[in-house]
C-alpha cells in the first residue's frame, strides 16, 4: 500500500517542523519548504501528492498560486490554507480556487490534524463514488449488451443514437427482455451520465403511494407524513428517471405526470409550491399501450408525449441465435462473482435451450445459470443437468450434417428431397407419440388440422398397419376414433 505524501510550505521554520512531526505521526512521508519556488521544485515529480499545507503570505509569493500550481500537477491534491490574516475575502477566493479549507493562524493543532482527516476522507469517498461511475458505465455500456441477432442489433443502433438527447423514450418488451438494462445504457452513455439514474416500478408500488414516492410530500400531509419527504423526480433532478410498468400508473396520477412532462414543474404532496425538475424521463412497459389508449385506460395525450421514441426490446425467443453467447456470459459471470467453475456448456444442451420457448426471457435464463451453478459447482454443463421442463418434448433436433453427407455429387431433385425429409419428419414424430396426432402436431409445432391433411395426402400410415382404411387415414371409423381423448392407430 502507497504512504500518502504531505507538502508542508511556511517560513516559520517553528510551525513548519511542528507540522511535519504531527504529519508524520499519521503516517504521511511529509516533505517541507519555506518558499513558493522551493515547494514548486520539491512537487514536480511523478510521486503523487496527497496534501499541501500552505500559507497564505510567503516570502515571495501568494500561497493560493502555489496551490493553482500543484493542483495543475496533482489534481486530487488536498489543501488547506493557512494565514495569520484571515479575512472573508480571502477565505472566500482560497475555497474557490480549490482548498478544502482556510485556518487561520494560531490554530490548534488537534483541529487542523482533524480537518486532514476530513479532507483526505472526503476526497476518498470522491474516488470511490468516481470508480463506482466508472463500473456502472463499464457494466450499462452498449457491448454488455449481449447479442449478435439482427433484432438487438437494431436495437442498440436506436440506442447509441437516442442516448444524447434528452428526448422521452419508451421502452417496450416481455417481461425479462432486459428493458432497464436498455434504460440504464441510454443513461450512462448520455451527457447525464454523472447525475443520477433513479428507478422506480409503478406497479410494485400501491397507487395512494406511487404520488408521494414520485413527488414528494410535505410533513402533515397525511396521517402518518410526520416529515417531510423527498420524490423520485427530485432524487433524479439533473440525471433520469426510469418509470418501469407505466402501464399501470393510475388515471389520476396520469393527468400530473403529463403536466410534469409538458410544464417541468410539480408539487409535492400537501404542499403549495411548485418545484422545477430537470430531468430525462424513460418509460417501459410490457402491456401494449395504444390498446389502452382505445380501451381508455391510458391518456391518448399522455401515450404520445411518453413515445416521442420507442424501443421495442425482442424476446429471447425471437432472438435465439444469441442464446449461446448469453449462455457464455452468465456463465462467465457465475464463475467471477459467485467462485463457481463451470467450463461451459455441451452442444446439445444448448440445443435443448435453443428450441425452449422461455417465456421469463432473460431473467429466466439468468436464473437458470445461477442454479445449476449452485447445484453443479463445477466441469461443464451437460444435458443431465437440465431441469426436466427445459429438456426437448417439442421438435427434434436436427443437423444439416445428417443430411449433407447423403447429397449425391450428381445433384438431386430439390423438391423430392424435401418432400422426403418432411415425410421422415412426420413419420418419426408420429412414432414418438405412438401415433398420437394431437402430440406430433405439438412436437412439430403444428396445427392439429394442418398435420391431418399432410398425413392424409401423403398416405403416411404405421409400417405395421395391414388395413387398407380406403386410403384415408383420417376416416371417421371405430379403430379411428379418439378414445377417451387419445388418439389412436391400431
Amino acid at each position: 500500500m502507497r504512504i500518502a505524501r504531505a507538502l508542508v510550505v511556511d517560513d516559520d521554520s517553528t510551525l513548519r517542523m511542528s507540522l511535519f512531526k504531527a504529519l508524520e505521526k499519521k503516517n504521511f512521508q511529509v516533505i517541507t519548504a519555506s518558499r513558493q519556488e522551493e515547494a514548486k521544485s520539491l512537487v514536480q515529480s511523478e510521486t503523487p501528492l496527497d496534501l499541501a499545507v500552505i500559507d497564505l503570505n510567503l516570502p515571495d509569493g501568494d500561497g493560493i498560486e502555489l496551490m493553482t500550481f500543484i493542483k495543475t500537477l496533482h489534481p486530487q491534491c488536498e489543501v488547506l490554507i493557512l494565514t495569520g490574516f484571515g479575512t472573508i475575502e480571502s477565505a472566500i477566493r482560497a475555497t474557490q480556487k480549490g482548498a478544502f479549507h482556510f485556518v487561520t493562524k494560531p490554530f490548534n493543532l488537534d483541529e487542523l490534524l482533524t480537518l486532514v482527516d476530513r479532507s483526505l476522507n472526503q476526497r476518498k469517498l470522491e474516488q470511490e463514488n468516481d470508480q463506482l461511475r466508472t463500473e456502472l458505465q463499464k457494466k450499462y455500456h452498449f457491448e454488455q449488451i449481449i447479442g449478435q441477432s439482427d433484432s438487438i442489433k437494431a436495437v442498440l443502433d436506436l440506442v447509441c443514437r437516442v442516448a444524447d438527447s434528452d428526448a422521452t423514450i419508451l421502452v417496450s418488451g416481455e417481461s425479462g427482455t432486459g428493458k432497464e438494462l436498455i434504460a440504464r445504457a441510454i443513461h450512462y452513455n448520455s451527457p447525464r451520465a454523472r447525475k443520477a439514474f433513479v428507478a422506480i416500478n409503478c406497479g410494485a408500488i400501491p397507487s395512494e403511494l406511487l404520488e408521494s414516492e414520485l413527488f414528494g410530500h410535505v410533513k402533515g400531509a397525511f396521517t402518518g407524513a410526520i416529515q417531510n419527504r423527498v420524490g423520485r423526480f427530485e432524487l433524479a433532478d439533473g440525471g433520469t428517471l426510469f418509470l418501469d410498468e407505466i402501464g399501470d400508473l393510475e388515471p389520476a396520477l396520469q393527468v400530473k405526470l403529463l403536466r410534469v412532462l409538458q410544464e417541468k414543474v410539480y408539487e409535492p404532496v400537501g404542499g403549495t409550491k411548485s418545484l422545477q425538475t430537470n430531468v430525462r424521463v424513460i418509460t417501459a412497459t410490457n402491456k401494449n399501450l395504444e390498446e389502452l389508449v382505445k380501451q381508455s385506460q391510458f391518456r391518448e395525450d399522455l401515450f404520445y408525449r411518453l413515445n416521442v421514441i420507442p424501443i421495442q426490446v425482442p424476446a429471447l425467443r425471437d432472438r435465439k441465435s444469441d442464446i449461446p453467447l448469453l449462455l457464455a456470459h452468465f456463465i462467465d459471470v457465475m464463475n467471477k462473482t459467485k467462485g463457481r467453475k463451470l467450463a461451459g456448456i455441451s452442444p446439445q444442451a444448448v440445443e435443448h435451450l435453443q428450441i425452449y420457448p422461455w417465456p421469463g426471457n432473460i431473467r429466466e435464463l439468468e436464473n437458470l445459470i445461477e442454479r445449476i451453478s449452485i447445484l453443479k459447482g463445477a466441469g461443464r454443463i451437460e444435458v443431465s443437468d437440465l431441469p426436466p421442463k427445459y429438456l426437448i418434448q417439442g421438435p427434434m433436433i436436427l443437423k444439416v450434417e445428417n443430411i449433407s453427407e447423403s447429397l449425391p455429387e450428381d445433384g438431386l431433385d430439390f423438391n423430392t428431397a424435401v418432400d422426403q425429409f418432411e415425410n421422415a419428419l412426420i413419420l418419426r414424430a408420429l412414432e414418438k407419440t405412438g401415433w398420437n396426432r394431437n402430440q406430433a402436431a405439438i412436437l412439430l409445432r403444428l396445427n392439429r388440422t394442418t398435420l391431418v391433411e399432410k398425413i392424409k395426402k401423403k398416405g403416411l400410415r404405421p409400417a405395421n398397419d395391414k388395413h387398407d382404411r380406403h386410403d384415408d387415414p383420417d376416416r371417421d371409423d371405430p379403430e379411428h376414433d379418439d378414445l377417451n381423448g387419445t388418439e389412436v392407430f391400431n
